[in-house]
This record gives C-alpha cells, structure tokens and sequence, in this order.
C-alpha cells in the first residue's frame, strides 16, 4: 500500500510540475499582452477553486493568486460587462479596446504555449544524438510491406512525398495517414538506386493498440538479443513460477523462440494466459508453465508482463544502421520550428477525423491519462519529460485556438467578425454561442475522463 500512495505521489507531482508551467505560461501571455497594450489587469489566477496563495502588487494593484485545482487559470482584466467601472478607467477597460488590440490579447495566449514548445524542442535538438538510420532491419511475414517486396536494408527516404531522415519523422508522416483507406507510397534506396512502394491500407491505425511499423510490415533494426533470462524482478510471475536467472528459453506452447524480441511479443500478448515454457537449464530442458501478469498501458490496452529482463548492455550496432545527427543552434531551431509545425497539424487533422469517425472517440484522453504519462515520463529522465511537456504545449496552445465559444479560438471568431463588420456580435448570439460551447467542452472533458477510468 506504501509503495501504491509513492507512486501516485509522484504521478500528482509529476503532473503538477507539467501542467503548472504550461498553465502559467498561457496566462502570462494574456497578461503580457494585457498590459503592454494598455488594459488594467485585476487578478492573474494559476488554477481554479479555493485559494491557497494570494499578493497584491503595491505598484500595479495586481492580484496574483494560486488556487487549489492546479487544471486551468484565468486572467481577470477590467471589463464594463463583468461590474462597475469608474469614469477615469474606462480608456483601460478590456471592452473599449480596439477589435485588433482584444485579438492580440486573446490569441497571446495560445501562441505563447506554440513559441514554448518550439524553446523546449530547441532546446532538446541542442546536443549531437545518435540513433537508427530510416534502414530496414526487418520484413513482417503477410504483412503490405512484404507483398510489396520491401527488403531489409531497404533505406526509406519519403512517405507520401514527405522527405523522412529519422525514425520519428517516419512516424510522424506514417500516422498522418490514420483512419484513412488507400495506398501509402514509401519511397527506398536500395543499392544506391531509388525505388517505390504502394503500401495499401484500410482503416488504417483505427486499432490504437498496434504500432503503425507492424501493420505496414517494416521495423527499424533490432540487434540479436539471446532468449535468455539475465535478470529476475523480485516480484515478477517468473520468479514465482519457477523461472531462474540463466535460464536460455528455448520454446513457448511449442513454439520456438529465436531471440528475446520472439518472448516479448508472445508474452506481451498473453496477459493472463497460462504458458508452456520450456528452458535450457544447466543443460538440462526443463519445462515451466508460467502465467504473465496483465499490465494496462495509457491507452487502456492489456499487455503481459513476467518479469524477466534480457542482458543489453553489451550489444553493438552495424555502422550501416547508425546516425549521428547534430544540429548548430540555428539548424536546431528551424527543426524545432518544423517539429512544431508539424505537431499542430497532426492534432488538427486528428480531430477533423474524429468528427468524420474515421477515428475512435476512445483516443480522447483526460488528466488522469495526462498525470499517469507526466508521472512515466518523469521516471524516463529529462528528456522524455521535457518532450512530453513541449507535446501538451503545442495541444494546449491548438485547443485553445479552435473557434469554440469559452475557448480563446471563440472569442477570437467574434472580435475577427466585429473588426470586418464595424460592429460587435450581438448580446443574444454570444449567449447562444456560450450555450453551445459550455455543451461541446462539456461533453469532451465528460467523454475524456469516461475514458481515463475505462483505461485505468
């Protein structure tokens, strides 16, 4: 029970030191903006609910707080609409200003979280990385790539006319295409020579549970890893069920193993199914029926686990397999920038496909996903931390920008509308608006959070 509370400790501390930043920095944009163009700023709020914190600025009379629910925050301007305004202070009034100065002032917000996200990435394309090549290391049996005839070694150089150099941007672009039904054209190096490839698809990725690469049929390189057991977690199946370091795992339920990537795929989908191992043990087969323990990822899916953990520290990679990639801080801030980009048209088109139920509404995941992600994440190292928070950056600042009333995109339809026309939207038509859009978000967060549990 100790260990449990730690850990969910952690995870409330992890999503606190993600979602705080991102929160404060979304706000402080508003506020920035605020003031630089003008308009007396009352509150600047990180969080909702009761208080815990609170200073008033003796200089500007601003409020700064901290309250309890750490999931959203507010900047609070002085506005005609929201109480009574003396005379002297209406030229400061949030509504008297120009529709452009209101627009700045809205849309820093979103923008803010854009431009962090491109620092963190920055940021994380600093230091020289090396890493797999876009080669080929291995050709799924049945699957698009092999009925295309892909080779190991085959060099992926575009995918759909997207010029791909690395793994995650082979992803990236492989992904965009989720939901749909078609061909994916892969372009290769083979030999020096370039070739083409039309990958059909179908429903493509509706299955979260599986990775884009086995459904297409081509994996990076993985080096040979022999089946046998290096180390033992003290409170694994294995070890209960008999399994001892050492032991060479020769087959499971009569099914030859390989290599360690052979085990992991069968007991990874074997949650709670009893197998028949049998091990080399000294010389001797000895034969282990052992049950893996199903563990439930973000997503909700159910994967086995033992508790057995192969040597790896010793493995070397082919030369033809490896990259360096270093970046100079100019070069590195045009791919952060790219990255970015690239990012929020990901999210955007995700969402047009959702609506057009090309893609499951159980993708939708709320702060509990969001906090078990931060907490993993965290306990990945830095890197991985900071990545993840630059991806919610780049969500948040997206979300934001939708033109759903509640939403900064909103308010920004209705400042856009009255800058063209001359005139603001009327009264009845935001209240309309306001309706619709407390419904839809409602619905989302309701839907979102349905799915968190559903996934715990």
């Amino acid at each position: 029970i100790g260990k449990l509370i730690m850990s969910v400790l952690f995870i409330i501390v992890a999503a606190i030191f993600l979602l705080g930043p991102l929160i404060a920095i979304h706000e402080f944009g508003h506020y920035w903006v605020a003031r630089k163009l003008g308009v007396k700023v009352l509150v600047y709020s990180i969080g909702f609910g009761p208080t815990l914190l609170k200073w008033t600025s003796k200089k500007s009379g601003i409020q700064y707080q901290l309250s309890a629910l750490p999931l959203g925050g507010y900047v609070k301007m002085l506005d005609e609409r929201e109480g009574n305004v003396s005379a002297e202070d209406l030229p400061f009034a949030f509504n008297r200003q120009a529709p452009w100065k209101r627009i700045a002032i809205v849309a820093a917000g979103p923008l803010i979280n854009l431009i962090f996200a491109i620092v963190l990435f920055w940021i994380l394309f600093l230091p020289a990385q090396e890493q797999l090549n876009t080669r080929v290391g291995a050709i799924l049996p049945n699957t698009p790539a092999a009925t295309a005839q892909m080779q190991i070694g085959d060099k992926i150089v575009a995918v759909d006319g997207t010029d791909v150099s690395t793994w995650e941007k082979l992803n990236y672009a492989i992904v965009d295409r989720v939901g749909e039904t078609g061909h994916i054209d892969v372009q290769v190096e083979r030999n020096g020579q370039p070739q083409g490839f039309a990958l059909p698809i179908k429903n493509f990725l509706k299955d979260q549970s599986q990775s884009p690469f086995d459904v297409l049929g081509f994996t990076p390189y993985r080096p040979q890893i022999p089946a046998t057991v290096y180390k033992l977690s003290s409170d694994g199946a294995a070890i209960r069920q008999g399994m001892k370091e050492g032991d060479q795992i020769i087959s499971i339920n009569q099914v030859k193993m390989k290599d360690w990537f052979d085990v992991v795929d069968v007991v990874q989908k074997s949650p709670e199914k009893l197998l028949k191992v049998d091990v080399l043990r000294q010389g001797q087969i000895v034969h282990l029926q052992v049950m893996p323990q199903g563990k439930r990822d973000n997503m909700g899916n159910v994967t086995g686990m033992l508790g057995v953990q192969a040597q790896t520290d010793k493995l070397t990679i082919p030369t033809e397999y490896k990259q360096t990639i270093q970046y100079n801080p100019a070069e590195a801030f045009v791919v952060a920038v790219e990255k970015t980009g690239q990012l929020s048209a990901m999210i955007l088109n995700s969402m047009v496909k959702m609506v057009r139920g090309l893609i499951g509404l159980d993708n939708l995941s709320g702060p509990i996903t969001i906090a078990k992600v931060a907490g993993q994440s965290a306990e990945m190292g830095w890197q991985t931390f900071i990545s993840f928070m630059a991806l919610m950056s780049v969500s948040l600042g997206i979300l934001n920008l939708l033109p759903i009333p509640m939403l900064d995109g909103g308010h920004l339809v209705y400042y856009i509308i009255e800058a063209i026309r001359g005139k603001p939207v009327s009264e009845q038509i935001q209240l309309v608006g306001l309706k619709i859009g407390m419904v839809l978000l409602g619905s989302m967060m309701l839907l979102a959070i349905f799915n968190d549990f559903m996934r715990l």
